[in-house]
């Protein structure tokens, strides 16, 4: 396939500039014909994100040059193309956070495949199409009467390639199947039950290459524990003994880290410097006593980990209290706004949430929305949610309706336990909060870095929701 490339310019976010293009004629020379070249483009903006072309489906009008803006907002250099007649017409690389425009000449009636050239980006999903038509009414936004009013419910607007109701329609459909569930068969994260062997607890895991259901019926290639994304959680105690076996099925090496917690230098899993990684067949075996405060830690790939980590290997390890449950202080705010401390809840309901990006996508659990499952519970519950980010970026996670309690970081229970409704989670932190659930309803819980979350097709990829019933 031969590529072009055509006026492509990257610039600074934020610094956007528009050329015009200015003509001469000398004497009459300046026709019907001149005016037609001269025609203003029709503009199409497109957003790019690890790994995602929105919106999916773009419709632009015939007889007319289409200017495309592109917006990186994903964390990886992509490029954005449109095959023509076999060629592709395509951007250089657009640096993350950065603009790129496109120009086209004007195209015939048909659909055409727009994606990200970057190889390996389109099979990871970054492909859309560009339907052309000869409707440039709608584009140019007059009605078929010529009256020059405009129905926004079928008006196609430019920049989404959508009508406003075809808008509505997508972002409704989404919520409707996220409150209905079951949007696939797999779920990661079960807890998986040790056997004992002499007063050991002893985990047993695969590690092995998947295709993971990342939402209905979009399948990615992913790395997994027990073939799941996030692995199975393992459930211990403080004063365990504990023995992990991993077998390696993957065709490449790995050995795994337990983040976070305290373990032996031998146990440690950094290749070469505490370990050898295990090659494909062979077993990883590690044994320690869980030493640490209650909390949650997680288990990783520390071998290649950018892919293997961003694919999926990681768990969680939720260390319980040597006795008994969990006890937090509870906080809340009085009529004056000033915290008072109440006494230590029983915990009704208790979520793990692994925050992912990489080449699976933006995720909770393993899942995009409205794959996503929500967190239910009763008026009147106290619910526990453990948050870990084993992606490569930044996270602010924000509860609709709620002030929740930050009880816990890093494992550690926090001696001055603070309110907050968006808590920002770096990659390797994790968080314990408490929601007292008062307020019954659907309460939106999601990533604020809002191209992790919602597009003109409506939302997608870290969202989930507080369900109180």
């Amino acid at each position: 396939m031969r590529r072009m490339r055509i006026a492509a310019v990257a610039v600074t976010v934020g610094v956007v500039a528009l050329l015009t293009g200015c003509t001469s004629s000398s004497g009459g020379g300046g026709g019907a014909g001149q005016q037609a070249a001269a025609a203003a483009p029709t503009s199409v903006e497109v957003m790019l994100s690890d790994f995602q072309i929105a919106p999916k489906a773009i419709e632009a009008p015939a007889n007319s040059p289409l200017r495309f803006s592109v917006m990186n907002h994903g964390p990886s250099q992509h490029t954005f193309g449109i095959v023509v007649n076999g060629s592709t017409i395509e951007t250089d690389l657009i640096d993350a956070g950065a603009i790129a425009t496109l120009d086209v000449p004007a195209l015939a009636v048909g659909t055409y495949q727009a994606l990200c050239t970057v190889p390996g980006h389109a099979a990871l999903g970054m492909k859309a199409t560009v339907t052309v038509t000869a409707n440039a009414d709608a584009a140019s936004g007059t009605s078929a009467d010529g009256s020059g009013s405009t129905d926004v419910s079928t008006t196609t607007t430019a920049s989404t390639g959508m009508t406003a109701q075809q808008m509505a329609s997508m972002h409704e459909q989404g919520v409707k199947d996220f409150l209905a569930g079951h949007q696939t068969d797999t779920v990661g994260g079960r807890v998986l039950e040790p056997t004992m062997d002499h007063g050991v607890k002893v985990f047993a895991l695969t590690i092995e290459q998947v295709q993971w259901e990342v939402s209905k019926g979009v399948f990615k290639p992913a790395m997994a524990f027990n073939g799941t994304v996030p692995g199975p959680e393992i459930r211990v105690r403080q004063g365990d003994r504990v023995r992990f076996v991993f077998r390696n099925l993957m065709d490449q090496p790995t050995i795994v880290h337990f983040h976070g917690l305290t373990v032996p230098n031998a146990m440690d899993g950094v290749p070469f410097v505490t370990a050898e990684p295990a090659m494909s067949g062979h077993y990883l075996t590690y044994e320690f006593t869980i030493v640490d405060p209650p909390g949650m830690y997680v288990y990783h790939s520390h071998f290649n980990s950018t892919e293997q980590v961003g694919s999926g290997l990681y768990g969680a390890v939720i260390v319980l209290p040597r006795t008994g449950s969990w006890r937090y202080p509870t906080y809340s705010l009085d009529v004056m706004g000033h915290l008072r401390e109440g006494a230590p809840a029983t915990i009704d309901d208790e979520y793990t949430l692994f925050l992912g990006d990489g080449p699976l996508g933006y995720l909770l659990n393993g899942k995009s929305f409205p794959a996503t499952a929500p967190l239910t519970a009763k008026k009147g519950d106290w619910v526990l949610i453990h948050l870990a980010n084993d992606g490569s970026m930044l996270h602010p996670m924000h509860l609709h309706g709620y002030h929740f309690e930050v009880v816990s970081q890093d494992g550690f229970p926090l001696d001055q336990p603070y309110l907050a409704d968006t808590l920002v989670i770096a990659p390797g932190q994790r968080f314990d909060v408490l929601v007292h659930a008062v307020y019954p309803g659907a309460w939106a819980f999601h990533c604020h870095i809002l191209p992790h979350v919602e597009g003109p097709e409506g939302m997608y990829g870290m969202v989930t929701a507080l369900v109180v019933q």
